[in-house]
């Protein structure tokens, strides 16, 4: 749900799967407490990371940046660099924070930077399978993330096609298997499933943060995918990047972004490696566990977060979650069970549709149908705003089971 004015409504554009349409949403105040008459729209489809703007406000303008109107005229930052359109100052910022994090290795690794990790996963389809003979197989285990296929498939390319599940591919020749790990939509660390000859693996490594997962060792994978957007919450700066061994695929993506955007907005770039600065820095002024530091105020706010849906699952006797296995985290030097950016909740009670089921008490989420699984499941979003949330989980405590019902009655 969008916050806006006390005296205003608003007609926004809604994310349902791969469709978008519009929906009136009701207004909101703030982030305060407030009361729920169950006529507000709590749109909990979509994954944008608005949490994270209670941290940001409070460092004020240390991330503030200001360009001046000569600044970037030219297409190029630096014409020696494989990626000619990466300016330098994010490059050093994004070694910096992997190796203060320590999530990944960047030794030996190309950077290219994309708008977004939406562009680097299409243009590493591109390079992957340019010079394959028919089309390339796409496939990841599900339930995978669910713009895979509609992006896979947008441009109806003749080098690559969705083929679905990893799970179940059986198909001869080359393929391309996206491993996302921790997973959207249910958050549980991932390996490849295919494991023969002839595929190519691309990892997608949004949720490899310390807030959300145990970091458990450094990534070192052929291609790791990144993005800001998951890292600091800064969704709208269209900023992400991949970390690429193989130099001949690294000079293929970064001709997919020349031919397609004539590479990516330095204005962008500049302000990224201004916030990825600022957590890099805060790690270093503070334990990492303080909440005075952005991984530590995240890693709060998430683990609060969980607490209370939990709370609510177990009050409503309907609704059921994954269970994770803690592990030990290098970065925060402690154990914890992940806690991922979506929550994989499934309806039981003979509840066969549950985004409908959940439409029906105006809760807004997305359907497992577009993950490859039952509809059984839905994902909903766990980085909206404080006052989006808490109202969730107080409408979703409130919905019972007619067995619970029975009981409380009877008590």
């Amino acid at each position: 749900m969008l916050h806006l004015r006390s005296s205003q409504f608003s007609r926004v554009m809604v994310k349902l799967g791969p469709v978008f349409s519009l929906a009136t949403v009701s207004p909101s105040t703030g982030d305060g407490e407030t009361t729920d008459n169950g006529e507000a729209i709590i749109n909990l489809d979509h994954g944008d990371p608005t949490m994270y703007e209670k941290y940001w406000q409070r460092m004020g303008d240390k991330t503030t940046v200001v360009i001046s109107g000569w600044q970037f005229t030219s297409y190029f930052s630096d014409p020696k660099n494989l990626c000619w359109f990466l300016e330098p100052e994010l490059a050093e910022e994004v070694v910096r924070l992997h190796r203060v994090v320590g999530n990944a290795i960047t030794k030996d690794y190309h950077i290219v930077v994309g708008t977004g990790s939406s562009q680097l996963f299409q243009a590493a389809l591109y390079a992957l399978s340019s010079d394959a003979s028919e089309p390339m197989s796409v496939v990841s285990a599900a339930p995978y993330y669910s713009s895979y296929p509609v992006i896979t498939d947008c441009l109806k390319s003749g080098l690559y096609k969705w083929e679905g599940d990893a799970q179940a591919f059986d198909k001869s020749g080359p393929y391309i298997e996206l491993v996302t790990s921790p997973n959207n939509p249910d958050g549980f660390v991932r390996q490849s499933v295919v494991n023969r000859s002839g595929g190519i693996l691309v990892h997608d490594l949004a949720y490899y943060w310390p807030q959300y997962t145990p970091i458990t060792t450094p990534a070192d994978h052929d291609l790791m995918l990144f993005t800001v957007s998951k890292t600091t919450g800064h969704a709208g700066m269209r900023i992400g990047w991949a970390l690429v061994k193989d130099e001949i695929i690294a000079r293929k993506i970064v001709k997919y972004i020349e031919l397609s955007t004539i590479g990516v907005s330095k204005d962008s770039q500049l302000r990224a490696a201004k916030v990825l600065r600022a957590v890099s820095d805060s790690c270093g002024v503070a334990h990492p566990f303080k909440e005075e530091t952005f991984f530590g105020f995240s890693h709060h706010s998430m683990e609060s977060r969980w607490m209370l849906l939990r709370e609510a699952v177990n009050r409503s006797g309907i609704f059921s979650l994954p269970e994770f296995t803690p592990g030990f985290c290098n970065f925060w030097n402690r154990v914890f069970e992940p806690l991922p950016a979506f929550a994989w909740l499934k309806c039981g009670d003979g509840i066969e549709d549950c985004e409908s089921f959940l439409r029906g008490h105006k809760i807004w989420t997305r359907s497992g149908r577009y993950f490859g699984v039952s509809p059984s499941y839905v994902r909903i979003s766990m980085l909206d705003r404080d006052r989006t949330f808490n109202l969730f989980v107080k409408r979703l405590s409130r919905i019972r089971s007619q067995r619970r019902m029975r009981l409380e009655h009877v008590d």
